[in-house]
């Protein structure tokens, strides 16, 4: 992108490096003193500017090459269901939505055992020049590919073992992640009517908005938005209707296992229906609920800008937390990844988003926008979780087996690290909260509903703070569930492509049988884990926690060796630390973590330890009855963790070594696989219709 030279044009630019250096060198060189919140917003506000001003434009011109006379995959291959071009606001809007699941709310969340300040640094340098720029490549290389999937690009670009590898893990990673999703959708919504009928409102809303826009009035996108986040808060209001309605609230109070089965039933009709029918609209919608909310939170902490009360740094960096257990390295990398980079996100970005794409040159606003965003609801969700006293934070998000089962023991240990808090001060919060109790809320996500609502309390009604409370709730279980159905409808395309080198017909998606038949079995995967995950508490899909931020570094480890390769390929090779040096980083990191999960002899940490550690003690008889009928399924459990931790391991670093084989045989003229890429082929799309 050209840029000006002239003082008007710097100064503005100037003035906004001046204040972000100042507002981070606030946040990170404060101690002792408290640090107004409201520096975190500035600082969020500057690093994101530059970022996408210079870097991201740099990476779209002299890396990639974006071409807007290009035909994208959704022209060439247009065909009603998968493959739209689509208006750049809804391809946006969907992106967005898909991408930004729990890992933006609830890891920053967590993360904050450590203190304030590792999590905001890794969360805005990691995602300008890590998370940013792996989901804008991956974008920009699927849609050269004709909207392939990350694991097929691994194929075609790396080879064989590679390849297979690659899809492999991709494979065994994405249903695990899918399930771990479902999970926390269904804690979030059950027994809570209004998140359940919120929810579920937006499936009918997002048809009648797919049609309004596709069929009825084509290209109306800003009349189909007004309809839509019309009917959008006519179902929030509605749901907190509901909610406090006695004979309409049992109609939409569900337990867990019903809950389970309507999220299965709504991830099979997201994946084979067309995508304008329901995926892209809902997504487009939910997106509105999302940073309207994100909005109104930092209204509010720009209207009372409080203090953070956690400190920067906490006891727990030395791996003692009572939250998590693990030193702040590796596991404060690994704990926040939406926000700062995930390799989810390149599953979305090789998945639905470049069948939708219409031009090309819209990937640096999709690709490095849409990251550039979750990355701020990382910042808002690190503030509302350290706004808080952080003995209120522990003691919500302590499990009962580390601080103990009753109030005043409970209360008694944390004051005892420091971090006071009271009986009277639990059992207050719980009652304005509309809860009975908020002790051992383990998760991140109540305590995150509880930071909201005492923020949105505070700036806009402290008299409705069990509203509030419900409505975060429902914020945070809407915010998932758009990541889940993209998800799956993503698993069925890479699953398409690995049987379409075995069957061709299943890997054409314009083939109804096939596309039935691959959703069903993603579904039924992911469906078959989330299922014993909610019916049983002690084993399941419970026991993938611990797997879940380790396997989303791990992908996007494998999405940047791709993204490496073909920056090689393309006669980049000076180019290539964009991509090579995030992957350096995360190599280290998941190396780092995964080999502290498999070999620590700390029995929270490692899954070998553990499991050796409960097999000692049945064997003795040393467990009461109690304990001893679930030892079996835990230390199952302990060994699935550590066979598919050793599995996805093995695959980044097989494709590291392939990445680094490919690269010198291209750079010394020796053979290698050819480069994929598509022909380039003129667009024909009128560019009004487009970009209206």
């Amino acid at each position: 992108m050209p840029t000006s030279s002239t003082p008007r044009n710097i100064l503005p630019w100037m003035v906004i490096t001046l204040l972000g250096v100042a507002a981070v060198g606030g946040i990170a060189l404060n101690r002792g003193e408290p640090v107004n919140s409201l520096w975190f917003v500035t600082a969020a506000v500057c690093v994101y500017a530059l970022g996408y001003r210079f870097y991201s434009a740099f990476v779209a011109a002299k890396v990639l090459g974006l071409d807007g006379t290009r035909a994208t995959p959704a022209e060439r291959f247009e065909d009603g269901r998968d493959f739209v071009p689509t208006n750049r606001w809804v391809v946006f809007g969907h992106h967005f939505a898909a991408i930004a699941g729990p890992g933006p709310l609830i890891g920053p969340t967590l993360a904050a055992q450590f203190g304030y300040l590792p999590g905001t640094l890794w969360i805005l340098i990691g995602s300008v020049i890590g998370g940013c720029v792996q989901d804008f490549v991956i974008l920009f290389c699927s849609i050269r590919r004709d909207g392939r999937s990350l694991g097929q690009m691994a194929r075609d670009e790396l080879g064989p073992i590679g390849g297979n590898m690659a899809m492999l893990g991709v494979m065994c990673i994405m249903i695990i992640l899918i399930a771990v999703l479902g999970l926390v959708v269904v804690n979030a919504m059950k027994h809570s009517p209004w998140a359940t009928s919120t929810v579920g409102a937006t499936i009918p809303i997002a048809m009648l908005v797919g049609f309004y826009m596709s069929k009825l009035r084509p290209g109306r996108v800003i009349e189909s938005t007004v309809l839509g986040v019309s009917l959008l808060l006519l179902a929030v209001w509605s749901g907190g209707v509901i909610d406090h309605h006695a004979g309409f609230r049992d109609w939409f109070d569900y337990g867990a296992e019903p809950l389970a089965f309507m999220v299965i039933a709504y991830g099979f009709a997201a994946a084979v229906l067309p995508v304008w029918l329901l995926l892209a609209p809902r997504d487009y919608l939910s997106t509105f609920m999302k940073l309207g909310t994100i909005a109104a939170l930092a209204v509010a902490i720009i209207i009372l800008h409080p203090e953070i009360k956690m400190p920067a740094l906490t006891r727990f960096v030395d791996g003692t937390g009572p939250i998590f257990g693990g030193k702040l390295f590796p596991f404060v990398f690994i704990t926040i990844a939406c926000g700062a980079i995930s390799g989810f996100h390149a599953l979305i970005a090789s998945g639905t988003t470049p069948k939708l794409l219409a031009n090309e040159a819209d990937a640096r606003f999709i690709g490095y926008g849409a990251m550039m965003m979750e990355s701020f609801v990382a910042i808002m969700a690190m503030v509302a979780a350290t706004v808080l006293d952080p003995g209120v934070y522990f003691a919500i998000n302590s499990p009962a087996g580390v601080v103990g089962k009753e109030a005043a023991e409970v209360v008694a240990k944390i004051s005892a690290w420091g971090f006071p808090v009271t009986v009277e001060q639990m059992r207050e919060l719980a009652r304005e909260m509309g809860e009975t109790t908020l002790y051992a809320r383990t998760g991140g996500a109540p305590s995150l509903a509880v930071g909201m609502a005492s923020l949105f309390g505070s700036a806009f009604g402290q008299g409705m703070l069990s509203l509030w409370y419900h409505f975060a709730i429902m914020f945070e279980a809407l915010f998932i569930l758009t990541t889940l159905d993209a998800g799956t409808r993503v698993a069925r395309f890479m699953l398409q492509d690995v049987l379409g080198n075995w069957i061709p017909a299943l890997g054409r998606t314009s083939w109804y049988p096939g596309v039935i038949l691959t959703s069903g079995l993603v579904v039924m995967g992911w469906g078959w884990l989330l299922y014993n995950g909610v019916i049983d508490p002690l084993g399941g899909i419970n026991s993938l926690w611990p797997l879940f931020g380790i396997a989303n570094q791990m992908l996007a480890g494998i999405a940047l060796c791709v993204a490496t390769t073909i920056i090689v390929k393309n006669g980049k090779l000076r180019y290539a630390w964009v991509t090579g040096v995030p992957l350096a980083w995360l190599l280290i990191v998941t190396s780092t973590a995964a080999w502290q999960k498999l070999f620590s002899p700390e029995l929270r940490i490692g899954f070998l330890a553990h499991a050796r550690d409960l097999s000692e003690q049945l064997a003795a008889g040393e467990l009461p009855a109690n304990q001893a009928g679930m030892a079996p399924q835990l230390i199952f459990n302990d060994y699935l963790d550590a066979g598919l931790t050793g599995l996805f391991i093995m695959v980044s670093w097989v494709l590291a070594f392939e990445t680094l084989r490919v690269c010198r045989a291209i750079v010394a003229n020796r053979p290698h696989p050819p480069s994929s890429e598509s022909a380039h082929i003129p667009s024909r799309l009128v560019e009004e219709w487009v970009r209206d």
